[in-house]
């Protein structure tokens, strides 16, 4: 799944190929990603329009439009962004293309068909838009603690559900909980302010660093999604970098939570 550091690099090559190209065709190739929220013609209504730029908002790309509509993109687990040149091979399960007014195409992959591409004149009426918390580079000590209080549930969710902070999944809560030396699966109500000030500190720079090192391996292939570099998630069975104890996997649900119960205890923690 794209998260904020993906989509951080995703935004930054796109927005110098994109900015001022107009779209000249849209090809729906598997209609099932695309909201047409205008009710006008998603294809027809694109046709003709210039895009302004390219935006990220928690884990949503936006492509603002002269006309003032928006193209928004939510990835959510398997959608891959390309940018290819008509005569290239696209990536499989491409759902939809569009064409730019300098000869190249930008294509939607999506292999398990979850994310959406939305086309309208109103960010919040995206389902969820609302119900996002602030970007993490935007928030102080102070907020993240403000944010984190009404909620009750294990730190790692509280992380993933996007309301209390945007844009971290399930790779980057690991990292952050490792980060802090605190269990995922710890009630946020069992922490005390120093350990909120080490989780908020682990949120900001592993974030930080995440996205320096993928601008540096990553590159222009934005299709691909490097995660060999994290230190314990996707890494279940291999040796804690930190302490040389195995890292455990727990997977709940089709979710796989990877953390190590020596840096990271107290799991059983309830409150």
């Amino acid at each position: 799944m794209p998260e904020l550091p993906d989509l951080e690099i995703i935004r930054e090559v796109l927005a110098p190929q994109l900015t001022g190209q107009t779209i000249t065709a849209v090809e729906i190739v598997r209609p099932l990603v695309v909201r047409d929220l205008t009710l006008q013609g998603f294809a027809e209504t694109l046709v003709g329009q210039t895009c302004t730029g390219v935006q990220r908002r928690g884990k949503i790309l936006l492509f603002p439009l002269q006309s003032g509509l928006t193209i928004a993109i939510n990835c959510k687990l398997a959608g891959r962004l390309q940018v290819t040149l008509p005569s290239e091979r696209r990536l499989s399960k491409t759902h939809v293309v569009f064409q730019l007014s300098n000869g190249r195409d930008l294509c939607y992959s999506d292999r398990r068909t979850m994310g959406q591409i939305y086309l309208t004149a109103d960010l919040q009426a995206i389902p969820g838009w609302t119900d996002m918390g602030p970007e993490p580079f935007e928030l102080t000590l102070q907020d993240f603690q403000a944010r984190l209080r009404p909620h009750r549930g294990e730190i790692k969710g509280v992380l993933t559900r996007g309301r209390a902070v945007a844009g971290i999944g399930n790779a980057y809560a690991d990292e952050i909980c490792f980060a802090a030396r605190l269990h995922p699966f710890r009630k946020r109500t069992s922490l005390d302010d120093e350990e909120i000030a080490r989780l908020y500190k682990a949120m900001q720079s592993v974030l930080r660093e995440a996205v320096a090192t993928l601008r540096d391996r990553v590159g222009t292939d934005i299709h691909r999604e490097v995660r060999d570099f994290l230190a314990v998630h996707g890494k279940g069975g291999d040796s804690c970098p930190v302490c040389g104890d195995t890292v455990s996997e727990i997977k709940v649900q089709r979710r796989i939570t990877n953390f190590c119960r020596t840096c990271q205890p107290g799991g059983l923690i309830q409150f």
